[in-house]
């Protein structure tokens, strides 16, 4: 069947090619924002009422921490997938992967609402979330390389690039935005029933969305990249390790240019909700719909800096986006801190803004680093490293410096820090922006 697919692919007609670029951008775009919905869920849920659900007993304060440290257990296990998928990837196909990766992320999810909690069996609760984020952390570790690989690897016009791979890139909002619609379509039952069963639906809800998914990713083809590879007999026996032999700097530099990205993104999007509710007073439904309206600014502002890359290059783009990131942490806790309602959603639709000028191009410009019998496992490794140092940590390390220097000056500065790595990772990057990726240019 693979090889049917793949001659399929390689003979298409230039019409029929672009009905599978569409359909293939299509597929990882719904399939992706089902994913991040899957993630994100989970996210906002933290924030919001595992801290009181399964460590009952603690401080406010710590019950937080215990809470986000489960939470962090998923961004570990990313690297986990990436190594997995990533391989399968590269071996057996994207499309072959990408479904066992929404398959394995969505039964993880709607599971968590079957998770009893310390009320019922004590601290095991805690213990069974912590497998099922794990669970979930190696599925998102697989996917985020294959679906931005089945768009970008059915494109012909190596100057448009950028913007066809940030529509993957846009599931995260997308993801975002239906996790928090969820959240606030359910939190509008009273406080006890909410927290007593309500919280539980937005994670069934995620068996419906794993069957649209499948159902779109089914109907498409193999990528061209892909088919060629096959055709000339170019699949690597063991795509990781290959990767981690031959390009150990492209790994290393994706995973520290994604620290300005990713890290200030889970302070903006989880760590706002437990900051927002106990230092700021503002409501639970305040914040969601505030994070709502963010999420949709996002619909626009990843492909349009996705298609300024494709323009002003790729490096060029990601390095401005960096340093917006790192002076905006400080002017986010300015307004946040001023206690105005008006100003405080403001903050929050525009924390995603920096964001996103990385976001944007950010999959070309990881994506380009490697060759393609390598790319699924090359790519994935280094996005999802970044878990690990960067977003699993990040509400985390945001609660404690809170909660030790009681001033969010501190997390201000933390979000500089990253900045400043992600800009001295960026500068050693090579910018493929315009050049063809579909031959074995890096086998330098």
């Amino acid at each position: 069947m693979a090889t049917s697919n793949a001659d399929r692919a390689i003979s298409l007609t230039s019409s029929e090619h672009q009905v599978q670029l569409r359909r293939a951008v299509v597929a990882s775009t719904i399939g992706t924002a089902i994913e991040w919905y899957d993630f994100f869920l989970y996210s906002t849920v933290t924030g919001l009422v595992f801290a009181k659900l399964f460590f009952p007993h603690s401080d406010p304060w710590v019950g937080t921490l215990e809470a986000f440290a489960i939470y962090a257990v998923g961004f570990i296990a990313r690297p986990i997938g990436a190594a997995i998928f990533g391989h399968y990837g590269d071996r057996i196909g994207r499309k072959s992967t990408l479904i066992a990766t929404l398959l394995l992320m969505g039964l993880a999810t709607a599971a968590v609402a079957l998770v009893p909690t310390y009320a019922s069996i004590g601290i095991w609760g805690a213990v069974i979330l912590t497998v099922l984020r794990f669970i979930q952390g190696v599925g998102v570790g697989g996917e985020w390389g294959g679906s931005v690989l089945m768009s970008m690897e059915w494109a012909r016009d190596d100057r448009s690039r950028g913007l066809i791979a940030s529509w993957p890139q846009f599931g995260v909002p997308c993801g975002l935005f239906m996790a928090n619609l969820a959240v606030l379509a359910f939190s509008q039952m009273s406080g006890e029933q909410f927290l007593a069963w309500g919280w539980r639906i937005p994670f069934a809800l995620s068996i419906v969305l794993v069957g649209v998914g499948l159902y779109i990713r089914l109907g498409i083809l193999e990528t061209p990249v892909f088919s060629k590879l096959i055709a000339e007999r170019k699949i690597e026996r063991t795509p990781m390790l290959t990767v981690i032999k031959r390009h150990p700097k492209e790994i290393l530099l994706s995973a520290l240019a994604r620290m300005a990205e990713q890290a200030p993104f889970y302070i903006f999007t989880a760590f706002i909700f437990s900051y927002g509710i106990e230092t700021l007073h503002v409501s639970r439904n305040f914040l969601l719909s505030a994070v709502l309206a963010a999420a949709m600014l996002s619909f626009v502002s990843i492909p349009l800096f996705g298609h300024l890359s494709d323009h002003i290059g790729r490096k060029n783009m990601y390095m401005i986006g960096a340093v917006a990131t790192g002076v905006f942490g400080f002017i986010y806790f300015g307004m946040l801190n001023t206690g105005s309602e008006t100003v405080i959603f403001l903050a929050v639709i525009l924390s995603l803004v920096p964001h996103d000028m990385l976001y944007g191009p950010q999959a070309a410009l990881i994506a380009e680093s490697f060759t393609g019998s390598l790319r699924y496992s090359g790519a994935s490794l280094g996005y999802q490293l970044a878990s690990i140092i960067a977003g699993g940590p990040a509400p985390l390390i945001a609660t404690w410096l809170y909660g030790t220097f009681h001033s969010s000056l501190a997390i201000a500065i933390y979000i500089a820090i990253c900045a400043v790595i992600t800009l001295a990772a960026t500068a050693l990057m090579t910018d493929y922006t315009g050049r063809d990726i579909s031959g074995e240019y890096q086998s330098r």
